[in-house]
């Protein structure tokens, strides 16, 4: 009983050693970060701190010196400040890496987003007119300048896209899919699903592996009102496989006065067979081929901002920007600021000069390995080994799947690999990196040149 008493009367010590809040919100130390962070969140602070150290004294910790306390207080609101959506180095080699933010913004799309977003902008004013103008006109002349289309709508990403035109002009009727291309994407996203929360009604035609012109106009009837192509961006099919070509699908839609609609996903306006990759459907391919409606994303292939674009037949995208849904999924005037200038890189014909994501998709194997040569020189000087392997990169983001790039990876060996990437992933600019084989693998593919000081500092803080 009296070794209870005396762990009580211990308890009792270190919990009479916390100081009182008011206390603490008197040190000069504490009160000079109010000025920084606001009385209020530093009294909330220290409130959970205090709460926090009991229950760690209840647990037999001890009470934090009182000396202490300024030091905690400080690290605790700078962590609660610090933003979650940050900046990281991606030196994993897929290029489109969606959980990473997809594509990087070119210069020019970020120098357009400070600018409008600095102050008033024409977002929905004619300058020309002195009256009120539409957020709409500011992409639609140079999508159809670079695609052939009658007319464009942008929203805020191809799902709503999909979704915009299904629900605008298929609802309560029948839109048929080849059973091959009810595919599904990243986070759940299906096709079947998109179709049953538009209104429309999925009518699947075909087998998994072979669709012939024929199934979809012998499922036609007076209920149908599209066939949908659905481009599948994030698997291939091989072997004994058939598709009609989008052409053939298009005639035969018109000739049923159906609507072809057609999902192209990632959104390619150049060809990627140029950089040793299998050829990506390409937008103006669709307009030629006589699409009705044609969606796609704006951050994948096309290398701006996450947006959902639709262009196609004037009447139709007119129906489509006259629909309620569609001030539900618009765009704001960052992200039009950032894909006009996105788009005015290719108008110039400046996109592999210019765009991030075309920069990495072209980048020579040679220029790869001398950039990775001198990361493990500068890393050598300072007693790091690390060695040159030669490895895959891969575009990613739902594109062109199993397709890959030649690259030169900078690989350290470490017997725990996995602690080490922890680590660089809790730097002040995190840094994620692949493993493989017990070896830390850093692409420089999709590590632009002016993050390559931060990636060495980080890599030099964890391994040195």
């Amino acid at each position: 009983m009296s070794a209870m008493n005396e762990a009580i009367s211990e308890r009792q010590t270190e919990y009479r050693k916390l100081p009182a809040v008011d206390a603490l919100l008197r040190e000069p130390a504490v009160a000079l970060l109010m000025g920084d962070y606001g009385d209020e969140l530093v009294t909330e602070c220290v409130r959970d701190l205090l709460a926090a150290s009991r229950q760690q004294i209840a647990a037999g910790a001890s009470a934090p010196d009182v000396e202490c306390w300024p030091a905690l207080i400080h690290a605790q609101l700078a962590a609660q400040s610090t933003p979650s959506l940050r900046p990281v180095i991606n030196a994993t080699g897929i290029i489109v890496h969606t959980n990473l933010g997809r594509a990087l913004l070119s210069a020019a799309a970020l120098k357009a987003v400070q600018a409008v977003g600095a102050g008033y902008s024409s977002l929905e004013y004619d300058l020309a007119a002195g009256a009120r103008g539409s957020r709409h006109d500011h992409a639609r002349r140079l999508l159809c300048a670079l695609t052939g289309a009658e007319d464009a709508i942008v929203v805020n990403n191809n799902a709503a896209a999909v979704y915009l035109a299904l629900g605008a002009l298929c609802q309560g009727r029948e839109v048929l899919i080849s059973r091959s291309q009810l595919v599904e994407i990243g986070g759940g996203f299906r096709i079947p699903d998109v179709l049953r929360q538009s209104g429309a009604r999925l009518v699947e035609v075909g087998t998994t592996n072979r669709t012939h012109l024929r199934d979809f106009t012998l499922a036609v009837t007076a209920e149908s009102a599209a066939i949908m192509r659905v481009h599948s961006s994030n698997f291939k099919q091989i072997g004994f496989v058939t598709m009609p070509s989008l052409a053939e699908l298009t005639a035969a839609a018109h000739k049923h006065d159906l609507l072809l609609i057609d999902d192209l996903g990632s959104g390619a306006l150049l060809d990627t067979t140029r950089y040793g990759l299998a050829p990506e459907p390409m937008v103006q391919q669709s307009v030629a081929a006589g699409a009705d409606l044609i969606t796609f994303s704006g951050d994948k292939l096309l290398g701006g901002p996450q947006a959902g674009i639709i262009i196609g037949r004037a009447e139709l995208v007119e129906r489509l920007r006259r629909h309620p849904m569609a001030r539900a999924l618009r765009v704001d005037k960052l992200t039009l600021a950032a894909f006009e200038a996105t788009l005015h890189s290719y108008r110039r014909g400046r996109a592999v000069q210019e765009l991030p994501v075309w920069q990495m998709i072209a980048a020579p194997v040679a220029a790869l390995q001398a950039r990775a040569s001198g990361w493990q020189a500068r890393l050598a000087d300072q007693g790091v080994a690390a060695q040159l392997q030669a490895g895959e990169s891969a575009v990613g983001g739902g594109a062109l799947p199993g397709e890959t790039l030649p690259t030169m990876l900078l690989a350290i060996e470490h017997a725990a690999p996995d602690r080490i990437a922890a680590a660089l992933r809790s730097q002040p600019t995190p840094v994620v990196c692949r493993i493989q084989q017990d070896r830390l693998l850093f692409d420089p593919r999709t590590v632009p040149p002016e993050q390559e000081e931060t990636l060495l500092t980080a890599l030099l803080a964890v391994l040195q």
